[in-house]
């Protein structure tokens, strides 16, 4: 999440740039979903890293707390959705561990012998 380096050399990262870097993580997410690829969707899932805001912003300044809070909201109801996900395609994986596909049992015959 840095943006265009000043002459000084620092990176330029104001909280705009930020949220539009999270935004752009929650659409991906969204986007993996509604494809449907669950190796992609099991990724998701398997993410450790809790975000930590770049400690030289300060606090969200007023004029995008509103859009700080949509964000919120929406990386809420994309982790629920993805939680979901995970969780059907895990139940899924179980029931088809429990299917067999070997050979079918034996079925029975029945031979008519005229006496």
């Amino acid at each position: 999440m840095t943006g265009d380096r000043p002459a000084g050399g620092a990176p330029s990262v104001d909280w705009s740039t930020v949220l539009d870097h999270l935004e752009g993580e929650v659409i991906a997410a969204e986007q993996t979903m509604a494809d449907g690829r669950a190796e992609e969707i099991a990724a998701w899932g398997r993410r450790t890293d809790d975000w930590v805001p770049p400690s030289s912003l300060g606090p969200v300044p007023d004029d995008l707390r509103e859009r700080a809070m949509r964000l919120l909201q929406h990386q809420l109801a994309v982790a629920e959705a993805l939680i979901e996900r995970i969780t059907q395609s895990q139940r899924q994986r179980d029931v088809a561990a429990r299917m067999s596909y070997g050979p079918s049992r034996p079925v029975a015959s029945f031979i008519d012998r005229a006496l």
